[in-house]
């Protein structure tokens, strides 16, 4: 009976399992890809319908505030109401862009998740221990 050693997998088959093995990481970070391009474009929609509603709407209250204060004060203080409401609004743009510009910078960076997990994949390549 004969006994024989068992045999490797040739160069071939390990170069296959390599192969395999690199398309199975590629595919799942493609995968996480996708998803968090999902997140960031339903993301982007979302602040663009907060934005545009809230847009509408102080429009709209400005318009009727401005419009009643002046009505109110048209034969006294006609010019005073004008410069102040003036006044008020501009104060009022540069507070939102502020708030605006430290919203956006507390946003998560886009795609952090599979760039995060891409380094994780290039250190493990580096050191395989």
């Amino acid at each position: 009976m004969d006994s024989a050693p068992p045999v490797s997998p040739g160069f071939v088959a390990a170069l296959g399992k390599l192969g395999d093995g690199l398309l199975a990481g590629v595919k799942t970070r493609v995968e996480l890809f996708s998803l968090e391009l999902q997140e960031e474009k339903f993301r982007l929609i979302q602040t663009f319908v907060w934005i545009s509603a809230a847009v509408f709407t102080g429009v709209m209250a400005i318009t009727f505030a401005s419009l009643s204060l002046v009505y109110l004060f048209w034969e006294t203080a006609r010019l005073g109401v004008l410069i102040g409401l003036t006044i008020a609004y501009t104060v009022a743009l540069l507070a939102l862009i502020i708030f605006f510009r430290r919203f956006i910078a507390r946003q998560p960076k886009p795609f952090a998740d599979t760039l995060s997990e891409l380094e994780t994949d290039r250190a493990c390549i580096r050191n395989p221990s």
